[in-house]
């Protein structure tokens, strides 16, 4: 990975300017250096990239903005360039030619403007990444996965994806079928890197609901009949929507309003001094996990064109690809959120849009190094699906060879395992996942993806039996869809904008569909990407004010007894908050008397004790611990002093709930700050549902980790 530091050229004027979160175009600070910027090293190289700078000479960097996308380049900056050759920029025309929108391959040929402007926009944005304002800057690295998204979107806020071919080691795509140049890439200059394009990148913005009309409309095998279940249970209107265009308006009005803890006291990490950021967009996305053509082809007997949603319906009966919980009626009302086959097939969907390299993600789990990126024990997502909300495992470790959904292994869990997977039952292997081969990238959408499953997925009684059997876990970011769909989530920046994303109050506008914040509430995610702490997957949520802040659950698999457990890192920045439960959001009940959250395991009440060598003294510790409604952290998660669990007493599971819960209810809970101080803060990193049968097993206990 390249580095290159601005100290080490010869500056000539520099204009200082303070950048914050808003999109005003800065084009004043000019620099003069030594070696080659962007702009200079194509026009030195004129004969390969003239057509592509004749496009951003004429191709303004916003709509707010008089300044050209080839003045951005002339300046400081941290851009990454995919610019496409001469040659490369005729075929494109060619191919518009062919399409019938110019008559010759020039941009003369266009007959409108207003046309011709917006595919030199099209052109310009698709192939420019601006990585940021910084004194130095890292080459933008591309994904090791196949079809993994790059990290930074492009100037059009969409990302770009790679493709490589095994049997020809150094080729490398973009977008699927717009090859780098073997020779030319990496190109460093002053303001950024280079790579040559043999193919200009010009995505088309096709919504899932429009792909999956075209898979119907041109019987195209692969996903013909998921594309015809998707339209029949009544989700193109839902398919079809890409942006909260009201939520874009009045962040470029300048309604939804930045943060800056700071002015009032209050930093999100110590010596931070940049505003927490407003997301700029409210995009939705989806993600759907579907059974192939070939699959139902053998099931059912018919060619994929021929199979209708009857057919599909007769066989979850026959195979009884259903819960004896579930009421349903199987008539052909496919739309109806009671019909057997809209609740079969929205079990499939996710109410986000989430990457090849994003199902799962691997921080700094037990094991993990995050330079080498070598698989240890397993990782997960617990998310609730569309239509009727269950419950949905996303799981990946190094034993399981990619990633599956609802996998249920046998553990190395003891107290001195290893928590790899020792063996897996045939029945519990779970949907292996396709997202490694180039089918991906070609059910790839503007706001959704279809990745590619081996076996039917169903919410039947074994699957909610191996959910309920086993600890719940989900990071509190995963109760957010807009979190993974607008990549806010764990991103790998070091941006401050990526790092601090402030969410407005409700009042100001509900970015959050699945929260509730009164007008008195700052709530800030901090990403805090590579900061080792000990959080899952590192990141945390944070609010100040006098908060009160309410959040819906996901569902519980079965009826049962469960704990809710609350995680936090005790520190003498928190607050003292009082937590309520239940169904009902308007008569949420207090869970028990407010928690102070600085209160580390240290403290006499909850009688926590480091580990030794003495497992039977560490279970009388735990079990002690447990009698005051508190746990020890886990024993999965690490930082670089070792396993948290073991690190610190500043490693606290509260245990809120202990009560009767159903599948079919919603549940909520609720945070409020019962101190005057409006600068201490909450926080939240996991939750965990945990049925009775795991906590209160006499004969295996919980694990540690």
């Amino acid at each position: 990975m390249k580095k290159y530091s601005f100290f080490s050229c010869v500056l000539v004027s520099v204009v200082l300017t303070v950048v914050g979160c808003s999109e005003k175009v800065d084009d004043t600070a000019r620099y003069v250096f030594k070696e080659e910027t962007l702009i200079s090293y194509m026009e030195k190289h004129s004969d390969t990239y003239s057509e592509y700078l004749d496009v951003l000479k004429n191709t303004p960097v916003s709509e707010v903005s008089k300044s050209t996308i080839y003045q951005l380049l002339t300046a400081r900056g941290n851009y990454t360039v995919f610019a496409p050759t001469n040659q490369a920029m005729h075929r494109y025309l060619q191919s518009l030619v062919d399409e019938g929108l110019i008559t010759e391959p020039t941009w003369d040929a266009f007959t409108l403007d207003h046309v011709r402007d917006s595919i030199r926009k099209v052109v310009a944005y698709s192939s420019i990444i601006d990585g940021g304002d910084f004194l130095s800057y890292e080459t933008h690295t591309f994904p090791t996965q196949n079809n993994g998204e790059l990290q930074l979107g492009n100037m059009k806020d969409r990302k770009l994806t790679v493709r490589y071919v095994d049997q020809y080691p150094d080729s490398l795509y973009i977008n699927y079928d717009c090859p780098i140049s073997i020779k030319n890439r990496d190109i460093p200059a002053i303001n950024g890197v280079l790579h040559q394009m043999e193919k200009v990148i010009a995505p088309r913005d096709l919504t899932m609901a429009d792909m999956l009309a075209d898979i119907l409309d041109n019987r195209k095998e692969g996903f013909m009949v998921a594309a015809r279940l998707a339209l029949a249970c009544g989700l193109r209107d839902t398919f079809s929507v890409v942006e909260d265009n009201k939520y874009r308006e009045m962040y470029l009005s300048g309604r939804i309003p930045d943060y800056d803890g700071q002015a009032v006291g209050w930093t999100f990490k110590s010596g931070n001094t940049a505003p927490a950021c407003a997301p700029r967009h409210r995009y939705y996305g989806f993600t759907l996990f579907a059974e192939t053509d070939d699959f139902w082809r053998r099931e059912i007997g018919k060619e994929p064109a021929d199979i209708t949603c009857n057919d599909i319906q007769q066989w979850i009966l026959k195979n009884r690809q259903y819960s004896r919980d579930d009421v349903f009626e199987a008539n052909e009302d496919w739309t109806s959120p009671d019909n057997l086959l809209n609740q079969w097939f929205t079990y499939h969907v996710l109410p986000m849009r989430i990457a090849a390299n994003r199902l799962v993600f691997h921080v700094n789990e037990y094991g993990y190094n995050q330079s080498q990126k070598q698989l240890t024990i397993p990782v997960y997502e617990f998310y609730a699906t569309m239509g009727k909300r269950r419950l949905l495992k996303i799981f990946e470790s190094k034993e399981s060879n990619g990633v599956y959904l609802n996998r249920f292994p046998t553990l190395d869990n003891g107290r001195r395992g290893t928590y790899h997977e020792l063996s897996c039952d045939p029945d519990k292997v779970g949907n292996h996942i396709d997202n490694y081969s180039d089918n991906v990238l070609t059910y790839q959408a503007l706001n959704g993806m279809i990745y590619a499953i081996d076996k039917p997925l169903s919410y039947t009684d074994e699957v909610r039996e191996n959910l309920a059997k086993g600890r719940i876990r989900f990071d509190a970011m995963s109760l957010f869809p807009e979190a993974m769909s607008n990549d806010l989530r764990k991103k790998e920046s070091y941006d401050p904008r990526d790092q601090f994303v402030h969410f407005p109050p409700n009042t100001t506008y509900r970015y959050l569909d699945n929260m509730d914040m009164n007008n008195e509430t700052q709530f800030v995610y901090l990403n805090a990407y590579q900061y080792n702490w000990c959080n899952n997957q590192e990141d945390e949520l944070k609010a100040v004010g006098h908060y009160e802040i309410t959040i819906k659950l996901p569902p519980v698999p079965r009826r049962g007894t469960y704990e809710l457990r609350y995680r936090v890192l005790p520190n003498g920045d928190r607050g003292i908050v009082q937590f309520y439960f239940g169904h009902d959001k308007e008569r949420l009940a207090p869970t028990g008397i407010p928690i102070d959250l600085r209160k580390a395991g240290t403290d006499p009440y909850y009688g926590y004790e480091a580990d030794t060598e003495d497992d039977f003294h560490n279970i009388e510790v735990d079990k002690h611990m447990r009698n005051n409604n508190r746990m020890r952290g886990e024993m999965s998660i690490q930082n670089s002093s070792g396993p948290c669990r073991t690190g610190s007493p500043n490693n606290l599971r509260h245990i809120l709930v202990r009560q009767t819960l159903d599948p079919d209810k919603t549940y909520y809970l609720r945070l409020k700050s019962v101190l005057d101080n409006s600068r201490t803060e909450m926080y939240m990193d996991y939750l965990e549902w945990c049925a009775k049968e795991i906590y209160d097993n006499p004969i295996e206990p919980e694990d540690i980790w």
